[in-house]
């Protein structure tokens, strides 16, 4: 992707960060006959210093077969975003010459897949994300809730993917382009609409 350097987030505990906060990332392979992609939540971890996804598609889904193992593929992550009005920016006042822009924080992740159709990887795999994600609940719905024969059932319709991440890229493009004034109008505006995550962002890259 494009990256002025302004906008580049290098730190890759960030990156695991964002990606941990909004795991549906969309996987996209590429063959010569055509590109293919699919919204998947991915669960991010760390091997030996090496960053791991793993996820799950549905087996009718044809891009499994079409990605194979030792492919390499794409996994894009979206942070927040939100819409940049130049209303809010000082030298709208001071020469009006601004025009709007879209603030948002990103990750893409490349790497080598392997496509997982053991029944143990799914079940762990399955497990450890729907653990992450009820955590939070009051009364946490866990995968042994449902019977056993039923959850055979669902995991032979799924094959496991998992990737090893060899790069990873990091855009935040929170306004650090714009003078210190318009950082500031940026920030109170944001902060007024009640998009406190991207004013956050805002206030912390742009050193206010």
């Amino acid at each position: 992707m494009y990256l002025p350097a302004q906008f580049a987030e290098t730190d890759e505990n960030v990156m695991r960060a964002l990606i941990a906060a909004h795991p549906l990332g969309l996987l996209i392979s590429a063959s010569e006959a055509d590109v293919q992609a699919s919204p998947l939540p991915f669960l991010v971890s760390v091997d030996s210093g090496v960053t791991r996804l793993r996820a799950h598609l549905a087996r009718a889904n044809p891009q499994w077969r079409h990605i194979g193992d030792g492919a390499s593929v794409l996994v894009v992550f979206q942070g927040v975003d939100t819409y940049i009005t130049p209303s809010w920016y000082q030298s709208k006042s001071e020469h009006g010459k601004v025009v709007p822009t879209w603030n948002y924080a990103m990750v893409q992740a490349r790497g080598t897949a392997t496509i997982m159709p053991d029944p143990g990887w799914l079940t762990s795999q399955i497990e450890d994300l729907t653990e992450r994600h009820e955590a939070v609940r009051p009364d946490p719905w866990k995968v042994g809730d449902a019977p056993e024969r039923f959850i055979e059932t669902q995991l032979r319709g799924i094959v496991g993917i998992e990737i090893e991440v060899s790069a990873m890229a990091g855009k935040w493009k929170v306004s650090q382009n714009r003078s210190e004034g318009d950082r500031r109008g940026v920030h109170a505006g944001l902060s007024e609409d009640g998009e406190t995550q991207m004013a956050e962002l805002v206030r912390r890259h742009g050193g206010l």
